[in-house]
C-alpha cells in the first residue's frame, strides 16, 4: 500500500518505532537512523521485532558532517517520525524549519506523551501517566480494584502509535494534493482521550457515569473475567439481551429469578460473586469447550503462545519466526500476497548503501 514512500525514523522508544514499523508493514521504505556508537536499549533485544522490514543507517546528530548527511536523507523522504522531548530536534538543527527547508512537503511526525506545548511538556512520562490524566484508565478495572490497563496498549501503542500511523498518512495524502508538509503533533495524552469518545457516547445515553462500578461495561456480573479452577480464565461480555439468554441457557441458569434482572445494578456484586463460584468449580478448558462456537460471548483469556496455538490463529495472525514470536501486520488488504515475517536489521547495517544512494562516502 505504501510503496515508493520513505519515512526516516529518528531511533526512540516504544510508540514511535512501532508506528514506523507499521509503516514499514505497509511496504514504506524505513529507513531508522540509529545512533552512531549507540549501544541496544535496556531491556530490548539487539534486533527487535519493531525494527522488521527496515533499514538501518548510523549517524551523530551532533556532528556536523553527519547532520548534512541527514538533511540530504530527510530531503528525499516523505515523512519523518522522532520522539524525542520537545525542542530536542530544534537544537539539533534538524526541526521541522530545517528539514522543510529542504523538503518542503515533508510530514513530519512527532511523538511525545504531552504534546508538543502544554502544562506538562517539559516533564517525564509514561504510558500509565499519560493515560491516568486523559481519563482513559478512569474505568480499567472492577469495582474496588485499582485501575489496570494492558500495558502499553491504551498509551503507547493505542493513543501515541495509532494516532501518530493517522496523522502521517492524513499528511501524505495533504501533500500530495497540495505539495505543501505539515508537522503532525501525536500525543498519547490526546490520542487516549480521543478513543474515550466510544463510551462518551455512551454516556450521553446514560449508560456511562462518573462512578466506577456502576455502568454497563465495568460494572455488570455479564462483562468482566472470572477465574477457573486452574487459575486460567474466562471473559463474558454478553450486554445484548439474546446473547445474555444465551449465556444463561449454557449455564443452566435461564430460570434463576434473579439472573433474569440483567440490568439491575443492586443485584450485579451479588450474582458477580455466585458467577466466581460457578466458574472455580471447573478449569478453563471445560468453559472454552463449553462456550465454544456460541453467542453467548464469553471466551478464554490466553496468552499470546497459547493464541498462537489456538484454531483461531488459521488466519495466521502470529508467528513464529526464527524463535521470535510476533503478530503479523493489521489490516490486510485482498491484493496482497502472503505476509513473511521481515528480518530486522543490525544497527548500521545498511550505512554504506544508504550514503552511496545519496552520492556520500561512508567515513
Amino acid at each position: 500500500m505504501l510503496k515508493g514512500t520513505r519515512i526516516i525514523e529518528v531511533e526512540g522508544l516504544g510508540p514511535g518505532p512501532f508506528a514506523a514499523m507499521w509503516l514499514a508493514d505497509m511496504g514504506a521504505d524505513v529507513i531508522c537512523v540509529h545512533r552512531k556508537g549507540g549501544g541496544v536499549t535496556p531491556g530490548m533485544p539487539e534486533r527487535s521485532v519493531l525494527d522488521r522490514g527496515k533499514r538501518s543507517i548510523e549517524l551523530d546528530l551532533k556532528d556536523p558532517e553527519d547532520i548534512k548527511a541527514f538533511l540530504a536523507l530527510v530531503a528525499t523522504a516523505d515523512g519523518l517520525i522522532e520522539g524525542f522531548r520537545p525542542g530536542v530536534m530544534e537544537r539539533l538543527g534538524i526541526g521541522p524549519e530545517a528539514c522543510h527547508a529542504v523538503n518542503p512537503d515533508l510530514v513530519f511526525g512527532r511523538m511525545t506523551g504531552w504534546g508538543q506545548d502544554s502544562a506538562l511538556s517539559e516533564t517525564a512520562g509514561h504510558d500509565l501517566n499519560y493515560i491516568s490524566l486523559s481519563g482513559a484508565l478512569w474505568y480499567a478495572s472492577n469495582p474496588g480494584d485499582a485501575p489496570l490497563s494492558p500495558a502499553t496498549l491504551v498509551g503507547d501503542i493505542g493513543g501515541g502509535a495509532m494516532y501518530l500511523v493517522a496523522g502521517m498518512l492524513a499528511g501524505l495524502l495533504r501533500a500530495k494534493t497540495s505539495g505543501e508538509g505539515t508537522v503532525v503533533d501525536a500525543a498519547i495524552y490526546d490520542g487516549s482521550a480521543h478513543m474515550m469518545n466510544l463510551l462518551m457516547s455512551i454516556r450521553q445515553a446514560g449508560g456511562f457515569g462518573e462512578t466506577r462500578g456502576q455502568n454497563l461495561l465495568d460494572g455488570p456480573h455479564w462483562s468482566r473475567s472470572y477465574a477457573c479452577a486452574d487459575g486460567g480464565y474466562m471473559t463474558v461480555q454478553c450486554l445484548e439481551p439474546k446473547f445474555y439468554a444465551q449465556f444463561l441457557q449454557l449455564m443452566a441458569l435461564s430460570e434463576d429469578a434473579d439472573f433474569k434482572r440483567q440490568f439491575d445494578k443492586s443485584l450485579w456484586p451479588i450474582l458477580t460473586g455466585r458467577l466466581a463460584g460457578i466458574f472455580a468449580s471447573h478449569p478453563r478448558a471445560h468453559w472454552a469447550a463449553l462456550f465454544d462456537g456460541s453467542d453467548a460471548c464469553v471466551a478464554p483469556v490466553l496468552s499470546p503462545d497459547e493464541a498462537l496455538t489456538h484454531p483461531m490463529n488459521a488466519r495466521g495472525t502470529w508467528v513464529e519466526h526464527d524463535g521470535t514470536l510476533q503478530a503479523r501486520p493489521a489490516p490486510r488488504f485482498d491484493h496482497a500476497s502472503a505476509w513473511q515475517p521481515q528480518p530486522s536489521p543490525e544497527r548500521g547495517q545498511h550505512s554504506s548503501e544508504i550514503l552511496a544512494e545519496l552520492g556520500l562516502h561512508k567515513d
